[in-house]
């Protein structure tokens, strides 16, 4: 399948493209130019910008979308970043007839939830920041395109996509390196209608989501954070982190920035 990837040259772009190399042929787009290991097509600029959108999405018979401010920012920031560029991408998309999107959503859709055992992909939106409404939005252009231009689209709630976890927290929203991969491959090739949300986590013994919606896709992740548990120290900050599904941004402990105030860093 040839995919375009946004964002090949952010942390979750460059393991996605390691990992699904043999089974994918990437485009990347970026504003950082290519990583020194991608061998493939390779396109530099803001994938809001709506002829650098066309110019990549060409030729392509899908969207992997993950590029993005990677936390908070301003509102007008994060705007552009996340609902602008989505907007950009799903126009060329119905401009040259590519028909799928998996898009790198977001728990903090849903981060001021109060933690459950159990989170369904049902929940209503409760965006614990602006990083959270912009994910939010851009859930929403995914739902309007599905039903206005027949385009799937799988929406990707992330939870803590790292090496290994670090937090308790993590024990229940970690997302190994191995398991993205499959997650998107599945988001890629499971047959599909319409608008998808799915948690984006492992198979953590005790994960706080559920991952029926996933495996109904064809995802079954493999790794487990309770591997890890034994090397996570208890901090004094883990109670209140576990409280809602946004952790420390949900509970103040990430920088709030007014309205109109500088971005941060770019992923």
């Amino acid at each position: 399948m040839r995919v375009l990837l946004t964002g090949a040259a952010g942390h979750i772009g460059t393991v996605v493209a390691q990992r699904l190399a043999d089974r994918h042929d990437f485009r990347g787009l970026d504003l950082r130019v290519a990583p020194q290991a991608w061998a493939g097509e390779y396109v530099v600029g803001d994938c809001a910008d709506p002829d650098i959108a066309s110019e990549a999405v060409a030729g392509m018979d899908a969207v992997v979308h993950l590029a993005g401010i990677a936390t908070e920012a301003s509102l007008p920031a994060i705007l552009h970043s996340h609902v602008e560029s989505t907007a950009a991408l799903l126009d060329a998309m119905v401009e040259h007839g590519v028909d799928r999107m998996v898009y790198a959503s977001s728990n903090h859709a849903v981060g001021m939830t109060p933690r459950t055992d159990l989170l369904p992909t049902s929940t209503r939106a409760r965006p614990d920041t602006f990083y959270g409404v912009g994910k939010v939005a851009a859930e929403g252009l995914l739902s309007l395109y599905a039903d206005r231009h027949g385009i799937a689209s799988v929406a990707i709630r992330i939870g803590s996509f790292l090496e290994r976890p670090t937090s308790r927290r993590n024990l229940a929203t970690w997302l190994s390196y191995d398991d993205c991969a499959a997650m998107v491959h599945a988001a890629l090739t499971a047959e599909l209608e319409g608008y998808t949300p799915i948690y984006g986590i492992s198979a953590n013994s005790d994960r706080w989501w559920d991952l029926e919606p996933g495996r109904a896709l064809g995802y079954h992740p493999s790794d487990d954070a309770a591997d890890y548990a034994s090397g996570v120290e208890h901090r004094p900050e883990d109670e209140a982190e576990g409280a809602y599904v946004g952790g420390p941004f949900a509970t103040g402990a990430e920088d709030r920035r007014p309205f109109g105030s500088d971005a941060v860093d770019d992923d």
